[in-house]
């Protein structure tokens, strides 16, 4: 027998301008039951959160036009998405960065560094977004 909850995705939004990285998070987001949309920029990724609502949003730092600290500014200023969680995953990792990215309003910041996809998960595990390990 199935409950309500074994229905129901959680929703995670990547914004990434690499198609290479993109295709990885979605890979490892989607084996943990996570359904994943990606936006290939910080205006794509601003119009997608505001049109979906996700239970996360995955934000890189480096992209043209509107970096990611932008988009996680202009996301915490809007009422209507401000509630969204942030977690930034970026190859930027200097101090000042970090802080500035929790200054904006994010979550976690995540350096992409060989533990950055279990850190990823156990984060999101953390969240309730990923289902405990049994």
């Amino acid at each position: 027998m199935t409950n309500q909850y074994d229905v129901i995705s959680k929703v995670a939004l990547v914004v990434e301008d690499s198609p290479t990285q993109a295709t990885h998070l979605q890979a490892i987001l989607e084996q943990e039951g996570i359904q994943v949309i990606c936006a290939i920029n910080g205006r794509m990724g601003l119009r997608m959160a505001h049109q979906l609502h996700p239970s996360v949003i995955i934000l890189d730092i480096q992209m043209p036009e509107v970096n990611g600290f932008e988009v996680c500014k202009m996301l915490k200023a809007s009422a209507d998405v401000a509630e969204i969680p942030i977690i930034l995953f970026t190859r930027w990792d200097a101090s000042e960065a970090v802080q500035l990215g929790l200054e904006y309003g994010a979550i976690d910041y995540i350096p992409k560094d060989a533990f950055a996809d279990a850190v990823l998960i156990e984060t999101l595990r953390q969240m309730g977004i990923v289902k405990p390990e049994n």
